[in-house]
């Protein structure tokens, strides 16, 4: 098992959400920067609730990630679900 450096979960497996997306880092012919190791339902919200603008330009470290309101509220909720199961993430607005 391996913990989520977002939700502090533990989960089977990790994904790499880059700080800077690679769509921003491309169109500024930039390096993409570093990456976190989430959980893939902490990286499907994150996409869910910001588009790679605004993450490149205010969400761009882990700490901004997650004292945003919205991530915070759902990293709360996070906590309290089951490492093991598939997370479902809603798109709000």
């Amino acid at each position: 098992m391996k913990q989520c450096e977002l939700c502090q979960r533990e989960v089977e497996r990790l994904t790499a959400h880059h700080l800077i997306p690679k769509q921003a880092a491309k169109r500024k012919q930039a390096n993409p920067g570093s990456t976190v190791n989430i959980c893939s339902a902490c990286h499907r919200q994150i996409h869910a609730f910001f588009d790679n603008k605004y993450l490149a330009q205010e969400l761009n470290t882990l700490e901004k990630l997650r004292s945003e309101p919205k991530m915070r509220k759902f990293l709360v909720w996070m906590g309290k679900q089951d490492g093991a199961k598939r997370v479902r993430v809603h798109r709000q607005t």
